[in-house]
């Protein structure tokens, strides 16, 4: 039984079609170059940020990111960033009763505007708060340890194999598999996409539907009550102190 949803962030809750196109005007590279370089590392299964290497040979992230933030020009997203679909489906969620969580591979900053969006979540954290990034099963280990349900009760969202769903099922988490954005669309047609996965989504706003449907069979559940039972077994003050953020 599903008890708690933790998402992922980049391309999952954020469109990051602005801030890739950032990332070209600072290299001083045409969007659709950068766009269509992007996507071929990807596809050749490498990491993305060789993405900059191949405009910048001895690119280094990490320090061209502070010199973004030195020239006034940091890494940024907003409330026009995120996709449609979240507010409702976090709130939906929360309100049938699901503990809800945001965990992704992100920058210290990038969790400060996160958390300025007030999104309807009871714990948002960063690799760089934990110490732990994806893939690596340590950074799931953490998402463990932050949600109050066993790990088998948990569902990660997220829109890349490689990094969110073959790590989370390793680390004994139910996986959900977005279809969007560059990873959700290269990486589409990989058997691991319906072979692993514990659900295939288009949108987030399938999420609740397709929870009650996977819950129904499980000991406990009445449809009349929809699915607000999965919050019986956690402790509010439990869950207060594993958020951080109220």
């Amino acid at each position: 039984m599903i008890r708690a949803v933790v998402f992922d962030v980049g391309e999952c809750l954020v469109d990051e079609t602005r801030e890739y196109g950032t990332w070209a005007d600072w290299l001083g590279v045409p969007r659709h170059t950068f766009a269509a370089m992007f996507g071929a590392v990807i596809a050749q299964g490498r990491d993305y940020r060789e993405t900059f290497q191949e405009f910048r040979p001895g690119f280094d992230l990490t320090e061209e990111r502070e010199k973004r933030a030195a020239a006034g020009k940091p890494e940024w997203f907003g409330e026009d960033d995120l996709y449609a679909d979240v507010r409702p489906t976090l709130a939906a969620l929360r309100e049938a009763g699901l503990w809800v969580g945001i965990a992704g591979n992100q920058t210290v900053r990038a969790g400060g505007l996160l958390r300025g969006l007030d999104l309807p979540s009871d714990l948002i954290a960063t690799s760089d708060d934990w110490g732990a990034s994806k893939p690596d099963v340590k950074f799931f280990d953490r998402v463990i340890e932050a949600t109050p349900a066993e790990p088998g009760e948990i569902l990660y969202v997220g829109d890349r194999l490689d990094n969110d769903i073959r790590p989370a099922v390793q680390a004994g988490l139910l996986t959900a598999l977005i279809r969007r954005g560059p990873w959700g669309t290269i990486q589409q047609r990989d058997p691991d996409a319906d072979s692993i996965t514990t659900m295939r989504i288009d949108s987030l706003a399938e999420l609740p539907e397709k929870i009650v449907k996977f819950n129904a069979d499980r000991p406990g559940f009445h449809s009349s009550a929809g699915f607000r039972w999965v919050r019986s077994g956690i402790d509010a003050g439990q869950r207060v102190a594993a958020s951080g953020t109220g």
